[in-house]
């Protein structure tokens, strides 16, 4: 019988530029080629949106900041800019590479069981720039892995990636016993953020951040306990409606995301059907979905913060506490929306910070174009050394 996979050594990391909520909304309002209109939206959006502060690598934005030729923001002026793709990806190509480097870096550093040669798997996540060779590859290089390390990067998929990502390890996992997978993501999204009248682009403006996380999954019997999850199953459903509400196109000045104030009751309307077919296959937890009691067998839930209206929704929907969304309202407070890393954040505050106990179930779920849902289930790993 395999051993089940399992997420360990979870790392995050954000840049040392802070957006304040209320500072950033006041730039945003005070364009001059925003009507009453938008600004009313921009004022809304921002303060309703359940952040406090989000981080960015465009350090423009640093209080003490006075860049003589300004890209993205003419503090003299209070004047946001808007440079063209080709600028905003240079800047991506400048400030992801270190931080897909870092995150991989403290996540093998992390874990007392694992060095970089033991390594054989590397998944990549981003949706918010390109280059090649790819971040894959800037990890194997910087880091000293082996160059025979399979390489996958999971490129565009928007805020859900980070799933995919974890039930390609596992299965990566299943097919070889000894398999040790390093998942990375880094997602730059304040590098496509512009001022606009369109009410999409405001709520995506108001919500989305930049940060990095990375893990380590594998079925290895290793010797040293630390905080884990075991992987237990994944589900992806596609809503039958929301392809126009929830998508990412590239622009000629940025990624443009839409992002309609349809979401939330798309996902309310489709979330039950979505999720029903992960949990039948559980027996008691199926029934207990069904009955409107999952919230009584599933301890934690890890939702992908894409919105406090989403968080809303989702938690009248599944009759979850306000216990069971703590921690993806955190993250959002704390971070913003960090499109695929954030799921990562807030699983690691769930074994870090939630009280987590061992045998504990974790439920999973992040929303992205399409609209897709994608959900898992996890075990709060056993303590103790894991038997082969």
């Amino acid at each position: 019988m395999s051993r089940p996979a399992v997420l360990r050594s979870l790392q995050t990391i954000v840049p040392d530029t802070v957006l304040r909520q209320d500072q950033i909304r006041d730039i945003f309002g005070s364009q001059p080629d925003l009507g009453r209109l938008a600004q009313r939206i921009v004022s809304t959006s921002f303060t309703v949106s359940g952040i406090d502060t989000r981080h960015t690598v465009i350090d423009e934005f640093a209080p003490t900041a006075a860049p003589e030729h300004p890209v993205f923001f003419d503090r003299t002026a209070g004047a946001l800019l808007s440079p063209s793709t080709g600028t905003r990806n240079e800047v991506y190509v400048r400030e992801a590479f270190p931080l897909f480097v870092a995150a991989a870096r403290r996540a093998i550093e992390a874990d007392p069981d694992i060095e970089a040669n033991d390594i054989t798997h590397v998944v990549t996540v981003s949706c918010t720039g390109f280059f090649a060779p790819g971040p894959d590859y800037a990890i194997i290089r910087s880091l000293g892995l082996r160059d025979s390390v399979q390489r996958y990067h999971l490129g565009f998929m928007g805020c859900y990636a980070a799933m995919p990502a974890l039930r390609a390890a596992s299965q990566f996992c299943a097919a070889d016993q000894n398999a040790v997978v390093l998942i990375v993501s880094v997602e730059l999204c304040t590098l496509h953020l512009r001022s606009s009248e369109d009410p999409d682009t405001i709520v995506a403006s108001s919500l989305f951040a930049d940060g990095a996380a990375a893990g380590i999954v594998t079925a290895r019997p290793l010797s040293t306990a630390v905080p884990g999850l075991r992987l237990d199953g994944f589900h992806t459903a596609i809503a039958p409606q929301g392809e126009s509400d929830m998508a990412w196109m590239i622009g000629d000045s940025g990624f443009e995301m839409v992002l309609s104030t349809a979401v939330p009751q798309i996902i309310g309307e489709t979330i039950l059907d979505a999720l029903r077919p992960l949990y039948a296959r559980e027996g008691d937890l199926g029934t207990a979905f069904d009955g409107g009691t999952i919230g009584e067998k599933v301890a934690h839930w890890a939702i992908h913060p894409g919105g406090r209206s989403i968080l809303d929704r989702v938690q009248e929907r599944l009759h979850l506490s306000d216990a069971h969304l703590h921690p993806a309202r955190e993250v959002l407070r704390e971070n913003g929306n960090m499109s695929s890393a954030t799921v990562l954040f807030v699983l690691k505050r769930i074994l870090e910070h939630e009280g987590a106990q061992p045998g504990e179930r974790v439920a999973a779920m992040a929303f992205g174009p399409g609209l897709t849902a994608e959900s898992a289930l996890f075990t709060v790993d056993e303590p103790g050394p894991r038997a082969a």
